[in-house]
């Protein structure tokens, strides 16, 4: 076995997750998890910056470190609100949950939450350690709750529309496939890997995506309105027909139901049995993808629908759909 590799180094400012968060520390001391083993792997004694007491000093792998890059420090943000919007929604009072179901405004809710979550929580050293104590019970129990850009909701919200009022459809195949995006995504983040073992997360996470796409497209991300469309085009890859010979759903399908798959992904991931470790990790790399769509949506999006002709509609009626709801309907 080859010597552990040295990513990091003695006083160097790092990112280092605690739970779900990613937090900004300096690395203080670095050693083998066996002394006598020079091939054992590193662990890193980190300090949390603005966290006065020594007791949260702590021992951790060198997995939980990121470089303290502009886009690290991004997704650091991001996680941080995501986290305490849920913090805050776990916690709300009952009375306020009547209120809103009252009929209280909704985009002036979302516009005032939204607020609330764009300034990090300031306070004493003090506070800020009680914080950390109740995230630290918050957190115990392993979930994936992965971030969804603002945008990527409002494009899932339009998608919705589109289908079941408007009677639209995708043009399919998509002007960026589903292959194309995932391919796209892991060469411009490759390079960004510091070990071979952040590529290969980063390689098991896109082969998992794609397998749950392939498993998932006409079971749960399909609307009603959009399976006969469904029902034509698979007919067109089995047979290998014209221009779909050697195709799949992975290539004909693009961003629009890729983004459906990441609303409904927490409670596909729900039924599997993650450590806390894995389920962190994997809502890390997910997470980091979604912003990055979130970035190319123009890119990879369909600027407009196809509006679908009589004889279609009249198909449609026909059509059963063995599995009511999408991500997108559950997600509103």
């Amino acid at each position: 076995m080859a010597p552990a590799q040295l990513v990091y180094h003695k006083d160097e400012k790092v990112l280092c997750f605690h739970h779900e968060i990613l937090y900004e520390a300096k690395i203080l001391d670095i050693r083998h998890t066996d002394p006598e083993d020079k091939k054992s792997p590193l662990e890193y004694a980190v300090h949390y910056k603005g966290w006065k007491s020594t007791r949260w000093d702590d021992w951790v792998p060198q997995d939980r470190l990121r470089k303290f890059t502009d886009e690290n420090r991004e997704l650091a943000t991001t996680l941080r609100r995501e986290a305490e919007s849920a913090f805050r929604q776990r916690n709300a009072k009952p009375a306020s949950s009547s209120k809103r179901r009252g009929g209280s405004d909704r985009s002036s809710a979302r516009g005032s939450e939204e607020r609330q979550m764009s300034v990090p929580a300031r306070g004493t050293k003090r506070g800020r350690e009680n914080e950390i104590e109740k995230e630290d019970s918050f957190y115990s129990r392993p979930s994936v709750r992965i971030v969804m850009p603002d945008n990527l909701k409002s494009l899932l919200v339009d998608d919705w529309e589109n289908v079941t009022k408007n009677q639209q459809v995708v043009a399919l195949p998509a002007k960026a496939s589903v292959n194309q995006i995932l391919d796209d995504y892991f060469n411009e983040e490759k390079p960004k890997r510091a070990t071979s073992a952040d590529l290969d997360v980063l390689e098991e996470v896109i082969t998992g995506i794609r397998e749950y796409f392939d498993k998932s497209l006409d079971k749960i991300l399909l609307y009603r309105f959009e399976r006969e469309q469904y029902r034509s085009l698979r007919s067109k890859w089995e047979n290998g027909s014209g221009n779909f010979a050697d195709k799949g759903p992975l290539d004909i399908y693009g961003a629009e139901h890729l983004t459906r798959l990441f609303a409904t992904m927490p409670e596909l991931l729900a039924q599997t049995n993650m450590d806390l470790q894995s389920t962190n990790r994997l809502r890390e790399e997910l997470s980091k993808l979604t912003i990055w769509l979130s970035k190319s949506s123009d890119k990879y999006f369909a600027t407009k629908y196809m509006t679908a002709s009589n004889e279609y509609i009249e198909k449609t009626r026909g059509v059963p759909n063995p599995n009511p709801g999408t991500a997108t309907s559950r997600l509103l």
